[in-house]
């Protein structure tokens, strides 16, 4: 039985992993939670965190997946932490946001 490419999927796990952990350590650190700042923290704590490339198939679920995530977690925090300090120094959003 033959697979076509559409049918899976390359995604970077730590991506879904940031992103699941955003608005938790946003809010407790006090940080702009607005779309500049959030996509900025984002990419500055991606690029400090190692990427962890997955194959899934589409819409599989990434529960088996939760065992690599609890590994990456302080990582995570500390790295979205780090950006977020970083972001706040020189944020790049309206004065009005």
């Amino acid at each position: 039985m033959s697979h076509s490419q559409s049918q899976f999927q390359v995604k970077n796990y730590m991506e879904l992993c940031v992103q699941d952990s955003m608005k938790m350590v946003l809010k407790k650190i006090d940080a702009c939670q607005c779309d500049m700042c959030s996509s900025d923290i984002m990419a500055i704590a991606l690029n400090a965190l190692p990427p962890k490339y997955v194959v899934t198939e589409k819409g599989e679920l990434y529960s088996k997946l939760s065992t690599l995530r609890q590994q990456f977690d302080v990582d995570i925090i500390a790295a979205i932490t780090k950006a977020a300090v970083i972001v706040g120094r020189a944020p790049r959003h309206d004065e009005k946001a």
